[in-house]
């Protein structure tokens, strides 16, 4: 078999396991859909958010959470799921085993990245669908901005994915890993506009946020599902969709570098 139809093969076989596995569907599959609940819920009371008095440009609780959901669910399966996943199978010989076999890294790595793909698909279909029927948010009927959707979204999972695989070479053991990554994760999603409005932040933590690219993936899934006017929101007035995909490509180049210089059948020092 080529590298490729292997690749194809490990997918099927990851994304089997990922929903044989009630944790990690929960926390990182279902996760975005009852954050947004919680928040349509808790704050629908205080009527649409809008731009100040005056303004026509508004939007209902649950429609203005949905892209900061949508960004958060693709760093969850990405970076968070990986990166645990991947500790874990590094301190349970899984990854030993497979080094004795043909299966080549970059297999290996297909797979990975092809379940990210599989999930996060169903994951954002699944999430637009409860937005729309449940919450009532209307969707976008542009297809420019489903194009916009559609690059944010596969950027935003591939960079996801390669730091997720570099990141597991963090943790020192399996158990170690959910109390390293998960923390990190967390934070980015506070200082990124997931659960915060990104506009009431204070600058150096919205420059702080520039850095990483989470700010990025949401601010672009803002882009399509917000109306235009609240680009105003944004740290420099507009939806800076050009910096969106200079930024994921760098931090992809990163993932992508730092992975194949950490990734090992084994740990070195093991």
């Amino acid at each position: 078999m080529s590298i490729l139809s292997h690749g194809v093969a490990r997918t099927g076989y990851e994304t089997k396991g990922y929903f044989r596995s009630p944790d990690s569907v929960f926390f990182t599959f279902l996760f975005p859909m009852l954050m947004l609940g919680i928040f349509a819920a808790a704050f629908s009371s205080r009527g649409d958010i809008g731009l100040g008095p005056g303004s026509s440009d508004h939007v209902s609780v649950a429609g203005y959470y949905l892209p900061g959901m949508l960004a958060a669910g693709i760093l969850l399966s990405g970076v968070q799921n990986l990166a645990v996943d991947i500790a874990g199978e590094k301190g349970d010989g899984t990854l030993k085993r497979l080094g004795g076999t043909p299966l080549s890294p970059i297999s290996y790595f297909l797979g990975k990245l092809g379940r990210v793909f599989v999930t996060g698909i169903l994951q954002a279909a699944l999430l637009l669908a409860v937005a729309n029927l449940a919450f009532g948010v209307s969707l976008p009927r542009a297809w420019s901005a489903w194009g916009t959707f559609a690059w944010v979204f596969v950027l935003g999972t591939v960079t996801s994915a390669l730091l997720g695989i570099a990141l597991s070479a963090l943790p020192r053991s399996s158990r170690s890993a959910t109390a390293v990554v998960v923390p990190i994760v967390l934070v980015l999603q506070f200082i990124s506009g997931v659960y915060l409005q990104f506009s009431m932040l204070p600058a150096w933590m919205q420059n702080l946020a520039s850095v990483f690219p989470l700010k990025w993936i949401a601010q672009g899934m803002r882009s399509v599902f917000l109306p235009d006017g609240f680009k105003v929101l944004e740290q420099n007035g507009t939806w800076d969709l050009g910096w969106v995909a200079v930024w994921l490509v760098v931090w992809l180049v990163v993932g992508l570098v730092i992975s194949r210089l950490t990734f090992r059948w084994i740990r070195q020092d093991a």
